[in-house]
């Protein structure tokens, strides 16, 4: 126990969250708290399922550049602002 498995060798843990993933989800569930939208409404509007946008907003999933244009339509913002820091001196 404790030895890699299969080429596992050297990679990096897959259940690491980077900041930019982190970032992403915060901004995300901001944005649609903001908007007072459910996540079955985002999901429905980036034609997403309800659990995958759950996942994302929770920093879980490496999200592709097609699904944060579908979810930046669904809440009617840039993509840059879905990745944009947080500005904490307003």
């Amino acid at each position: 126990m404790g030895e890699p498995v299969g080429n596992t060798a050297g990679m990096v843990n897959p259940t690491y969250k980077c900041g930019a993933q982190q970032l992403f989800a915060a901004n995300m569930r901001r944005i649609r708290l903001l908007q007072k939208l459910t996540q079955e409404k985002v999901a429905e509007a980036a034609e997403l399922h309800v659990n995958y946008i759950s996942s994302v907003e929770r920093g879980e999933r490496n999200i592709s550049i097609c699904n944060i244009e579908r979810i930046a339509v669904a809440l009617n913002v840039s993509m840059g602002e879905l990745l944009a820091p947080l500005d904490s001196s307003k």
